[in-house]
């Protein structure tokens, strides 16, 4: 997908893109790729893929909400290179945007990111999710909580519900279906005070490639145990 059929293919979708937005997808694109030889960000670094697999199906995620209207407040855990929240940001600048990750190098990108492309309202934390949601100053405090990685969904439940405030969301990306995945999660999700709500399929332009957004609504607070210490969640999930 070049930048010009991305244009088009998010105006499908009503999402119209200034050139001041494409520009701005154009340095996170060349910002990538540099990066992207001193540590690993991605394996994805061909243009077409990139805008396809990383710029499109991060923004597939704000398809699913009405974001233009209010000044939410998103917080992405594990961002990595930035993938959902900020090719999100740069559709819908008034979002307020909270991004999480363990390796302090991504960090370092992504601030670097941030200032070239001028996003304002974007906070950069560097911290595990396990003692993040646990932090007063995070805990139940984000409209949206968002998490595009291969963890199992009672895993990233664990990291991610304490995160949402009462009547928020969390949002898993998922690159695979799994009746499994989300039976074996119910439980955990219920724990945790969410409520399984709806499970979106997306298919990606010009591929088979579909995707899935798992959404879980909040409908009561955290048990104050939850999440419990760094790294007992992926050992020890929540079934």
């Amino acid at each position: 997908m070049k930048p010009d059929v991305f244009r088009q293919e998010l105006a499908k979708i009503g999402i119209d893109l200034s050139d001041e937005q494409i520009n701005q997808f154009k340095i996170y694109y060349e910002l990538l790729v540099e990066w992207n030889q001193k540590i690993n960000l991605t394996a994805i670094t061909e243009l077409e893929e990139v805008y396809l697999k990383h710029f499109y199906d991060s923004i597939t995620l704000a398809t699913t909400l009405d974001l233009g209207k209010e000044s939410y407040s998103l917080c992405d855990v594990g961002a990595g290179a930035g993938f959902p929240s900020i090719p999100i940001k740069i559709v819908y600048p008034n979002l307020e945007i909270s991004i999480v990750d363990s390796l302090n190098k991504r960090i370092k990108f992504l601030t670097l990111l941030c200032d070239e492309l001028n996003l304002e309202n974007v906070n950069l934390y560097h911290d595990r999710a396990e003692t993040f949601g646990q932090n007063k100053a995070h805990r139940e405090s984000y409209d949206f909580v968002t998490a595009r990685a291969v963890a199992r969904l009672n895993v990233l439940s664990e990291l991610c519900i304490p995160l949402v405030k009462k009547n928020g969301q969390f949002l898993a990306l998922k690159a695979a279906k799994s009746e499994e995945e989300v039976q074996e999660s119910k439980k955990a999700i219920a724990t945790l005070g969410g409520k399984l709500a709806d499970e979106i399929e997306i298919s990606l332009p010009f591929s088979e490639d579909k995707r899935y957004i798992v959404v879980i609504d909040k409908k009561k607070e955290t048990p104050n145990k939850y999440p419990r210490k760094p790294g007992t969640p992926n050992k020890k999930p929540l079934i």
